[in-house]
């Protein structure tokens, strides 16, 4: 790859504003109960077998062998999600002058629901929805666009620095096997997280997610208003992998869940960060890339830990849908993210998990890059990446509005 002005395109401040990326996982809107999230998906077309929908045979016969360049290429992500430097994304500038492809770049996904919800109709009718890359998080919205065959399937031979350069972590994922898909932009960790006040308070630094368990810190505990994540945590605490669990496990979950509320302050979405910067909670559920942030932003003291029980592991992922006008740009680019020196450029102002490990001695070499470089929760090590969980993946509407009706009561309450 060219290097033409690659070392200024790498330069970020520290100083600029940041935000962190936001609501990860939602199955629903913000307040959506069972019944909200189970009209949600009936109108989605939710289904517990066959192919919904009048694409299904669109996806299968795309034939790539047949596409061209056109030099464009509309490109949906969430805010705050690419690098960032006066007003500029220097990896874009660098991807448009080295291949002539003009990127329409837009931030309209908040929620993969409500994003999910804009592309359906469109996706129903078999007309184009206006974008021929999208983000969205492993969950039921990826789910249900992988079932109705509303994705083109990537030719993985166009994709040579993914398949040179990408993790181990993310290849061949259970919710997309060999990766027919999709790939991954960034992944992160739902862990905990804590300030002194929980060390002094426990006499220890924690280190289970048990301890989110201690009456020590009644009132002090916070939890989040997703019930996936709140979900997986009650299972990782009473002993089961919440990717192969059971019905049956679920409500033990729910239980051990209830007889933690009165030692919570609240349920919170991302406001959880705040709560555990101000001193309203000691001890937290928290994102990695949110506690980072936090580091570098005048909260040198809270700590990010992979508890003994594990952490659950999320991956927001790249994916054309059918109909996507530009599919071969969309391939290109997907292939260009996954040159390490671009990932490098990425890595470096997320500050979520890379998904080329090979982009780490590039990050250090850039101003401000060595605090993001030696971070596990920007580069983990195999140590940690042994502690990673995976969520369960939902088997139709039932079953997922089984799950739901099971933990969303807890919020409620």
């Amino acid at each position: 790859m060219a290097n033409e002005h690659l070392d200024a395109a790498w330069i970020r401040g520290l100083t600029e504003p940041r935000l962190s990326r936001r609501d990860m996982l939602r199955y629903a809107g913000a307040g959506a109960g069972a019944v909200g999230l189970s009209a949600f998906l009936a109108a989605c077309g939710a289904k517990t077998g066959g192919v919904a929908g009048g694409t299904s045979s669109s996806a299968a016969s795309f034939d790539w062998a047949a596409q061209q360049l056109h030099h464009k290429l509309n490109f949906a992500n969430w805010p705050y999600y690419i690098d960032t430097h006066q007003g500029t994304h220097p990896s874009l500038d660098l991807f448009q002058k080295q291949t002539g492809i003009q990127v329409n770049y837009r931030v309209p996904i908040n929620d993969n629901a409500a994003f999910y919800q804009t592309l359906r109709p469109s996706l129903q009718a078999g007309k184009p929805t206006g974008w021929d890359l999208v983000v969205i998080t492993n969950g039921a919205q990826l789910s249900e666009l992988i079932a109705n065959n509303w994705l083109i399937p990537l030719d993985l031979a166009k994709l040579p620095n993914f398949m040179k350069y990408a993790s181990t972590a993310v290849k061949d994922p259970t919710y997309d096997p060999k990766n027919i898909y999709t790939i991954a932009w960034q992944s992160g960790i739902t862990g905990m997280a804590f300030s002194p006040k929980a060390t002094a308070a426990l006499g220890r630094e924690p280190n289970s997610i048990a301890d989110l368990w201690n009456p020590v810190f009644k009132g002090h505990v916070g939890m989040m208003s997703d019930n996936t994540e709140l979900g997986s945590f009650g299972l990782l605490h009473t002993g089961v992998d919440p990717a192969t669990s059971t019905q049956t496990q679920w409500n033990a979950a729910a239980s051990s869940l209830m007889q933690q509320q009165p030692l919570v302050r609240n349920y919170y979405d991302q406001s959880y960060i705040n709560a555990l910067e101000n001193g309203d909670t000691w001890i937290t559920q928290a994102w990695s890339g949110d506690v980072f942030i936090a580091n570098q932003s005048g909260y040198p003291d809270l700590k990010f830990i992979v508890p003994k029980e594990g952490a659950m592991f999320w991956t927001d992922n790249m994916m054309i849908p059918v109909g996507a006008e530009n599919p071969l740009d969309a391939l290109t680019y997907m292939d260009f993210v996954y040159d390490p020196k671009i990932a490098a450029m990425l890595a470096n102002y997320i500050w979520y998990i890379t998904p080329v490990p090979a982009s780490k001695p590039l990050v250090a070499a850039m101003p401000g890059g060595a605090a993001v470089a030696t971070s596990p929760l920007v580069y983990p090590d195999a140590q940690m990446q042994s502690n990673f969980r995976e969520y369960y993946v939902f088997k139709g509407q039932t079953d997922l509005n089984a799950w739901n009706n099971v933990f969303e009561p807890i919020i409620q309450g």
